[in-house]
């Protein structure tokens, strides 16, 4: 991301989850704020241009990327908290909105949301102007992931590693390079070994996809490499499980588009569904 400036695809993300709430149905991710924390300007471009987010095959598919990976985050959130989870941390919460529509009276979570320091002042702008409390359950803890101790910082937000803690990180390593990726999933092992775990999305090595989603991968890497924040970092799926149970997890679990449709967009009338190189991992003590 270009220094000093709040991230871009934060706010790209942002937009095709508000465009969910609007374009379909049945809503996979029901997100009440997702409208209001983009801006009245943004929502009022949402309204007038809803088109431009349902347009193409690649414009519901990358909708369908946002919306089910955080509603997979949540899914596997809800099966650590009724395990006894109570520490949550979202690495790179961009505009995410969970703490805030969930009732204060009904969580039993401690809330850190991670990021970098220019898109967590602006989020916070963008609570403020939406009118969205802020409830005592979240503490903001700024890290720039490449340059700063995530251990260090969370300590001193409050963060407990020796408890159980669930992590998600969303939209977050493609853009960084790999020693900062996976000096952080170590540093999410080490602080998951009393229970809890990880939800996180990667780019998987474009040498591994075919022609045609090759080409739509390439087109898309332009695209966010010409709006300043250009992917670094792929994976090959069954290495990085290896890397990840050497860490320390016990479970590694590695999702594809073929059983994320079939668990979250089979028998839906619309064309909302995942393309091919979407990977979601969870992973566990």
């Amino acid at each position: 991301m270009i220094e000093g400036r709040p991230s871009a695809t934060a706010e790209r993300v942002a937009m095709h989850r508000a465009a969910h709430q609007v374009l379909d149905r049945p809503v996979l991710f029901e997100d009440p704020l997702a409208i209001r924390i983009v801006g009245r300007a943004s929502a009022e471009r949402l309204r007038v241009e809803t088109g431009r987010f349902d347009d193409d095959r690649r414009a519901r598919s990358l909708r369908a990327l946002f919306v089910v990976r955080s509603r997979f985050a949540e899914d596997e959130l809800a099966a650590a908290v009724r395990l006894g989870v109570r520490q949550y941390v979202i690495l790179g919460a961009g505009l995410d909105t969970f703490p805030y529509r969930t009732a204060p009276s009904k969580s039993v979570l401690r809330v850190y949301e991670v990021d970098h320091p220019a898109t967590q002042a602006w989020k916070r702008q963008r609570l403020d102007e939406g009118a969205i409390a802020v409830p005592d359950l979240v503490t903001y803890v700024p890290v720039d992931f490449e340059t700063e101790s995530l251990a260090d910082e969370l300590e001193r937000a409050g963060f407990d590693a020796r408890e159980p803690a669930f992590f998600s990180w969303l939209g977050v390593t493609p853009y960084l390079r790999l020693g900062s990726v996976m000096a952080t999933l170590r540093y999410v092992a080490a602080a998951t070994r009393t229970g809890g775990g990880v939800v996180f999305d990667y780019a998987i090595a474009p040498r591994l996809l075919p022609p045609r989603r090759r080409a739509a991968f390439d087109a898309l890497a332009r695209r966010v490499s010409a709006a300043g924040e250009p992917w670094q970092t792929f994976f090959e799926p069954s290495s990085l499980v290896q890397d990840l149970r050497a860490m320390g997890f016990g479970r590694v679990v590695d999702f594809g588009p073929e059983e994320l449709n079939a668990r979250y967009f089979a028998g839906r009338t619309n064309s909302l569904r995942l393309g091919g190189s979407a990977r979601l991992m969870s992973a566990s003590p």
